[in-house]
């Protein structure tokens, strides 16, 4: 047996400040996977999925013992399943802010959800809302707390555009010019980051006036500003806003940036070969990069590792 493939996701833009209304874009990335499945010959990490995924299971119960109206699963199925030893395969890694849960709550959901909302019909905004509303509550037995956002986009594997919390649509965006010199890349880390404490963190920021004015009149001006300017094109007022973005992320949430990247965040906007930003809630995992001359950006990054994303 193995289940159809969900994808991971990259949110581009809207870290932090879709919490407080921000615009937001999250596109697909299908470099990594995960599928449901059942081996004979099952490996260290496949029961080690197959054990948490029996924890889920009692979750899922809960949930719908306590939504009834809401979610509906085929929990008898899903049962059997999992004592027949079934475990989420998959190739994303965890703790580095590409959706690796999303991706399970997605295949999950399209598996054993009852009167399931499926990606063939017409997507109104109200069943997208429901659908994120659906897999925040899912994705929150990860995560303490769930946007929904990134199951959301492993299951639609669809370019999801966020314009506040109420309202949200898919989208296209620009092809990939493959010949562009300009890139969006992933730099990784090294170091598995960890959601909850670094949402902690921002919430004990979110108690001062100063940084509520930060978030307010900089951190969402910018991160609106980039949203509309990727969705239509407009590269040259995209790095101008980049630009800024990356300077507030340095000056006001130094610490879900790994303080080995302090020096090489400044020297990309000093340099303006690159800009980096957090992708998902920062503290390890992958940075995202951005670059309008990725020859120039390697160079500059000589001896890290850069996975492109996007083309411009």
């Amino acid at each position: 047996m193995k289940g159809p493939l969900f994808y991971s996701k990259i949110l581009l833009f809207g870290e932090y400040g879709i919490i407080k209304d921000s615009k937001g874009l999250s596109i697909p990335y299908n470099f990594f996977k995960g599928a449901l499945k059942k081996d004979d010959n099952p490996s260290e990490v496949a029961r080690r999925s197959n054990k948490s995924l029996k924890e889920y299971f009692h979750y899922l119960s809960d949930l719908q013992d306590k939504e009834p109206g809401l979610i509906s699963f085929n929990l008898k199925d899903l049962k059997a399943d999992i004592e027949e030893g079934m475990y989420f395969d998959s190739s994303i890694p965890q703790g580095y802010g590409i959706g690796s849960s999303g991706a399970l709550v997605a295949a999950i959901y399209d598996k054993y959800s009852i009167e399931k909302i499926t990606v063939l019909e017409n997507l109104t905004r109200e069943k997208l809302l429901k659908l994120k509303l659906i897999f925040g509550k899912m994705e929150s037995f990860f995560h303490g707390k769930s946007s929904g956002l990134d199951p959301l986009n492993s299951y639609l594997s669809l370019p999801i555009l966020i314009n506040s919390q109420e309202n949200i649509e898919s989208t296209s965006i620009p092809s990939q010019n493959l010949d562009g010199k300009g890139a969006v890349f992933l730099l990784d880390s090294g170091i598995t980051g960890e959601t909850a404490p670094m949402v902690q963190i921002f919430m004990e920021k979110m108690k001062h006036e100063g940084f509520r004015n930060v978030l307010k009149d900089q951190f969402i001006k910018h991160t609106d500003a980039c949203v509309e300017d990727f969705v239509s094109g407009n590269i040259k007022s995209l790095f101008g806003n980049l630009k800024q973005l990356s300077n507030v992320v340095l000056d006001h949430f130094k610490p879900m940036i790994p303080k080995e990247f302090h020096k090489l965040w400044k020297r990309g906007i000093e340099t303006n070969d690159y800009y980096l930003k957090l992708c998902g809630s920062g503290g390890g995992g992958y940075i995202l990069g951005f670059t309008q001359d990725l020859d120039k950006a390697k160079t500059a990054l000589k001896g890290y590792h850069l996975e492109v994303v996007y083309n411009f």
